[in-house]
């Protein structure tokens, strides 16, 4: 059963899920995701603590006014829901947007993070990486056009058209996107954290010293295996997993990315605390 919680960040309500008691990790959802997502992904089982904050305009939480959207304004609301869960240290990890969150977090408060899990990464080191593209476009198309002229136009683009031989899955998330209720103003943030980076550098990354586990599948455009291999050879020590693509099989992908997590958690941590073993 989910503890549920809300941090208030300027005018927005955040909903953060806190789960279990033990080694504490905070793991962050997708762009477009949230707490479901998480739990999908995140393995359960006793002496872990796994807490979720769903990002601004992400599943319950609000939008709030402040903007621009940005990896670090998200990055920074996640250190407030660990402030608020008096969690002095912690594993830092996501999905995607959430392993670029980690990411920054480790770099920028390195007293704070213990480790990282870094699922289907998305981003390097750069902003505006060639794989956000089509969410960009996306975006660009509801903003322009409205939600529902806009996945007219998308599915008759060329970019549609690559992503169903190429990617299934990533396709059937963008067409989420244009489904949304708040398909409108949501395309606000799409836009914005398409067009950004975590805000950290290989060097950054190359000093971190802390147990990391970066894990990749193939057939996945958004999150090219290219940025998982990059990411494991830039962080010293780092722990590389290659898990079957979840556009030939989700059963198996959320059975051996959890597999990896525990395994990971356990060969790296006293599951009872934050000690390193």
């Amino acid at each position: 059963m989910a503890r549920l919680a809300t941090l208030l960040r300027d005018d927005a309500a955040l909903q953060v899920s806190d789960h279990g008691d033990g080694l504490a990790v905070i793991f962050q959802h997708g762009l477009g995701g949230g707490e479901a997502q998480v739990a999908q992904a995140f393995p359960s089982g006793p002496r872990l603590r796994r807490l979720t904050l769903e990002c601004r305009g992400h599943g319950a939480s609000g939008l709030g006014s402040s903007r621009p959207f940005s990896l670090s304004m998200f990055a920074d609301d996640v250190l407030a829901a660990a402030d608020q869960a008096d969690l002095d240290r912690f594993v830092a990890g996501g999905i995607s947007m959430g392993a670029a969150i980690a990411t920054r977090l480790a770099c920028r408060h390195p007293d704070r993070v213990a480790g990282l899990l870094l699922v289907r990464p998305a981003w390097t080191f750069d902003s505006a990486p060639d794989n956000m593209r089509p969410i960009a476009e996306a975006a660009g198309l509801i903003l322009s056009h409205g939600p529902d002229k806009a996945r007219t136009i998308f599915a008759q683009s060329e970019t549609s058209a690559r992503l169903q031989r190429d990617a299934p899955d990533n396709l059937a998330s963008l067409f989420g996107y244009f489904d949304r209720a708040d398909a409108a103003p949501f395309a606000q943030v799409l836009a914005a954290i398409a067009a950004d980076g975590p805000g950290v550098s290989a060097s950054d990354a190359a000093v971190l010293g802390i147990p990391t586990l970066v894990i990749g599948n193939a057939m996945d455009a958004v999150h090219p295996l290219s940025a998982a291999h990059t990411l494991a050879a830039a962080i010293s020590g780092a722990t590389f997993a290659e898990i079957s693509p979840k556009a030939l099989d989700s059963v198996r992908h959320f059975a051996e990315l959890q597999a990896e997590i525990t395994t990971f958690l356990h060969a790296h941590f006293n599951i009872r605390s934050l000690i390193p073993s």
